[in-house]
């Protein structure tokens, strides 16, 4: 009770703030039922006089302190269940904060690392940056008599209480949704909390961090125009990150990129190219590729800092992305519905040709327009919308994909205005279908079959002795009865003698349930 109570409080202070800040003007009340709309008329009595259709929520969710900010940030991403207009208006939701003091930064890393600061750097300087979850100093190491600078990641303290607190009254509330609402339970609301409270507490380990930043580094090893900051491993731990310190112009700085001569046209096909080749051939790509979080080097190289959000797929959702977006250049809409049904998005009781109808809709238009105009993201967009009159449940890697898509079009659109999408993107999809749903692949995917065939094969002998045993046990009960163990034997005497005949039923179900189980095992 005293729980639900603290829950009730935290979130009708934050239902305050919704309401002062003018959040429940955005809301339309006509679907709503009689005692929804009586709700909302009494909060916007307390609306703020000066409060603007602008960027309301924003600016609720900053007054609520830094759980809220990464709510917005994540809410962002998912359109699909706070609205198209609103989540474009979380998008500009900036994770800035005050920095704690430098002497407590300086606790947090000797207490981490388990050793002083002159040990660890030669130079440790203030915080360059500040958001809700870390800060960033700039610090030198000493690596082999020269001065090297590094990017110093440190954790707020006590962080992870604050989040703690905030996460469980979310859990509360998404509870109560899917209890009352079944559009609640088709959003799946309390599986978004707890994605929410997983990417906050892989951003609270900046170890986890520092592997997303390995593994990448594996996989653009050979990438032209792309790579990331080396790990310092030596100096990285569960509250610290030590990186390669990255000398270049940040994308959202415009007058430093245009005074360097970089060719802007040219940097935003690297970014669209970039972020495809991640998403279909690693499965795995950065997901706040906003212009902050991207440099451009000496050499002319992108590069990514900022590891906290990362998305992956799987082969079945990267097929399905490549499958799709090759289904509406060539007009074959069937073939999208196909893959819709095929990955299990479409319940199968639906109808392939209608779905395709809709699908249609979405494409045709796309053949009318030059191709500058043509947004991959936006035709993504649309899908997932009709995907929803299809009874398609919420797929949040894909919702994820589709939202970087977003951020990642409009940087590269932002330096070529004309930029092409699906002529730059051509060659780095087709690559990929090529290799992967082409001969070759095939071929390769007949290979993978076939291991796994073997693998099967080769614990057929362990397979078929524990069969044995399970029919040499069952023969013997078969034959001899079902024999229970002595202890077994002894607590039904002792119920049977105080005269519990619940108690003794329950031995009983335990004994013939394990019979059922013998049973089972020999059916499978």
């Amino acid at each position: 009770m005293i729980s639900s109570l603290a829950h009730i409080v935290r979130l009708a202070r934050a239902g305050f703030v919704f309401a002062r800040e003018g959040v429940f003007g955005l809301v339309d009340p006509s679907p709503l039922p009689p005692a929804a709309q009586a709700a909302i008329r009494i909060a916007r009595l307390i609306e703020r006089r000066d409060a603007k259709s602008g960027s309301r929520f924003s600016r609720a969710l900053t007054r609520l302190g830094p759980t809220y900010v990464k709510l917005g940030q994540f809410l962002a991403t998912r359109p699909d269940v706070v609205g198209v207009t609103m989540a474009r208006d979380l998008e500009s939701l900036q994770d800035r904060l005050p920095p704690f003091p430098q002497a407590e930064a300086l606790k947090v890393v000797e207490t981490s690392l388990e050793r002083p600061i002159s040990s660890a750097f030669v130079s440790f300087g203030d915080s360059v940056a500040a958001a809700s979850i870390a800060q960033v100093h700039r610090a030198e190491v000493d690596d082999h008599g020269t001065r090297k600078a590094v990017a110093v990641k440190v954790l707020r303290p006590n962080v992870a209480a604050r989040f703690g607190y905030d996460l469980s009254s979310f859990r509360y509330a998404a509870r109560k949704m899917e209890a009352i609402s079944s559009e609640a339970r088709r959003l799946r609301v309390m599986e978004i909390v707890e994605t929410l409270a997983r990417s906050v507490a892989m951003e609270m380990d900046l170890r986890l961090e520092a592997a997303a930043l390995s593994e990448m580094a594996e996989n653009t090893i050979d990438d032209p125009d792309f790579r990331v900051p080396t790990v310092d491993w030596d100096r990285t731990s569960h509250h610290v990150l030590t990186m390669e310190w990255i000398d270049g112009i940040a994308l959202n700085d415009r007058a430093k990129l245009e005074s360097a001569h970089v060719d802007l046209p040219v940097l935003g096909r690297k970014i669209i190219q970039s972020f495809l080749r991640h998403a279909l051939r690693d499965g795995f790509f950065h997901a706040d590729m906003h212009p902050g979080n991207l440099f451009v080097d000496y050499t002319g190289r992108l590069v990514a800092v900022d590891f906290g959000i990362m998305g992956r797929l799987g082969m079945k959702e990267r097929q399905f992305l490549a499958e799709i977006l090759l289904g509406f250049i060539t007009r074959d809409y069937r073939r999208v519905a196909e893959v819709h049904f095929e990955a299990g998005y479409v319940p199968a009781h639906h109808s392939v040709e209608n779905f395709a109808q809709a699908i249609r809709a979405i494409g045709e238009p796309i053949h009318n327009r030059a191709a500058d105009e043509i947004s991959m993201a936006k035709l993504l967009t649309l899908l997932l919308e009709v995907t929803g009159l299809f009874d398609m449940r919420t797929r949040p890697e894909l919702i994820l994909l589709q939202k970087t898509m977003v951020v990642v079009e409009g940087v590269a659109r932002g330096f070529d205005p004309k930029l092409d999408i699906w002529k730059t993107a051509d060659p780095v999809v087709r690559e990929w279908i090529e290799r992967n749903l082409g001969p070759l692949g095939k071929i390769q995917g007949a290979l993978g079959g076939a291991g796994e065939l073997g693998r099967v094969l080769s614990g057929l002998p362990s397979i078929a002795a524990r069969s044995v045993a399970v029919l040499e046990q069952f023969e013997t009960m078969t034959r001899d009865g079902l024999v229970l163990s002595s202890e077994t034997i002894e607590k039904i005497g002792q119920a049977e003698a105080r005269k519990t005949r619940w108690v003794a039923a329950a031995l009983w179900v335990i004994a013939l349930s394990f019979l059922g189980i013998l049973i089972v095992t020999l059916q499978s």
